[in-house]
């Protein structure tokens, strides 16, 4: 495959499968045994849709775009930003209504077209302190009552 359509099958991953929701494309470019090395994410293209749901039951409006992209071989980098307005529950904690901007940095690995190897990583402690999960340096944390 060429430079180009690898940067295409990678974006069309990221913003059309994972950002709008479209598991249709992931069917069509991962391999159903992807390999996930992203801590916390499931194995295979059943993982990969796991977290698409969780992604778009955390935030409604969840969106996530490419904004910078690099290829070499068969390997695309990227660096993302997730957005969106926090209408579900994270981890346990009640939604907040929170708007929230986190960057994400991937690395894809490609076969004969399709997704093989992912690696990721998102900024979730951005992302916890943007929501009030985890109190910003200075703030104090409420103390339980037992």
């Amino acid at each position: 495959m060429t430079t180009d359509e690898l940067a295409g099958r990678a974006r069309r991953i990221i913003e059309d499968g994972f950002g709008r929701g479209d598991l249709a494309v992931l069917d069509d470019l991962m391999a159903p045994d992807i390999i996930e090395h992203q801590r916390g994410n499931g194995q295979g293209i059943d993982g990969a849709k796991d977290v698409v749901s969780t992604l778009h039951r955390w935030m409604s409006d969840f969106e996530l775009s490419v904004e910078a992209l690099a290829v070499d071989g068969d390997i695309v980098w990227t660096r993302n930003r997730a957005q969106g307005v926090n209408t579900g529950p994270v981890m346990g904690h009640p939604p907040t209504g929170r708007h929230v901007e986190v960057d994400v940095f991937d690395v894809l690995r490609f076969e004969n077209g399709r997704l093989v190897e992912h690696w990721g990583v998102a900024d979730q402690l951005g992302l916890l302190l943007q929501l009030g999960i985890v109190p910003a340096p200075g703030e104090r944390v409420a103390a339980s009552v037992g």
